[in-house]
């Protein structure tokens, strides 16, 4: 009994294994493209989006074009390589699940790449511009000459985009979760004073230090929160209503 489990264990880890190497193969491969597309999206993102005029960049260290280079195209590669790597995990765990909850969840892949885009729109052209406006006011009310460093410039960007886009997974995991009953709608509702205090924590975090910019953050956050809250509702209702099917038929 013992050594069947152990070769259990040795099985499950071997695949394990075999799905992280064609994940990691993927990333490699698609980071190696990526780099064909870093110089547009660098021309792109170095233009202010709200003048229209192009930010004169300084390299402080010899590392510092290749370290840019090195994050954009690390970006676009996890953008990319996301719905495979879900696809993976879900492929892992999947024998584990009903064959409902294995149909059901698989269709949220697809969804998880959308949300992560648009959660890369919404930094870009929301968020960012309103923290560029907010630091630049501040630095003119100092008499300061901005000048910006390229690896400064890019590390600013990249803490407003990459939590906000983490963010608005929020109401893929929420129904995942509900689909595999680990949540329901009466613990989110339970949960939303909590969840709105972390919500603000979050927004104050990934935004400058002014009420308007967190404010236009967390409202679109608690939106989607409320959003992730209908839809497990919606989720849940149906699992019930399979279950009473389920036992109506063994009655």
């Amino acid at each position: 009994m013992a050594e069947e489990r152990q070769q259990s264990i040795v099985e499950h880890l071997t695949e394990l294994r075999r799905r992280v190497f064609w994940i990691l193969f993927l990333f490699v491969i698609v980071l190696v493209a990526s780099f064909f597309v870093v110089k547009p999206i660098y021309d792109y993102v170095t233009v202010n989006a709200i003048s229209g005029v192009r930010i004169n960049l300084n390299a402080f260290s010899f590392w510092d074009g290749i370290g840019v280079y090195m994050k954009i195209a690390m970006l676009v590669a996890f953008g990319v390589v996301l719905p495979f790597a879900l696809y993976q995990i879900w492929a892992f765990v999947s024998p584990g699940l009903k064959p409902a909850e294995r149909k059901a969840t698989v269709k949220y892949i697809p969804y998880v790449f959308l949300c992560f885009i648009i959660g890369i729109l919404f930094g870009y052209y929301v968020v960012f511009p309103l923290a560029m406006t907010f630091t630049g006011e501040v630095n003119k009310e100092l008499g300061l000459i901005e000048t910006y460093g390229m690896a400064d410039y890019f590390n600013f960007l990249f803490n407003i985009i990459v939590p906000i886009s983490l963010l608005f997974e929020l109401p893929i995991i929420i129904l995942f979760l509900t689909q595999l009953r680990i949540l329901n709608p009466g613990l989110l509702k339970k949960m939303r004073r909590v969840a709105y205090f972390a919500l603000v924590v979050i927004s104050v975090m990934v935004t400058p230090a002014d009420f308007l910019s967190a404010f236009l953050v967390l409202i679109p956050l608690i939106i989607l929160y409320e959003i992730s809250v209908f839809l497990s509702s919606r989720v849940y209702r149906k699992l019930v209503a399979a279950d009473a099917e389920r036992a109506a038929k063994y009655q």
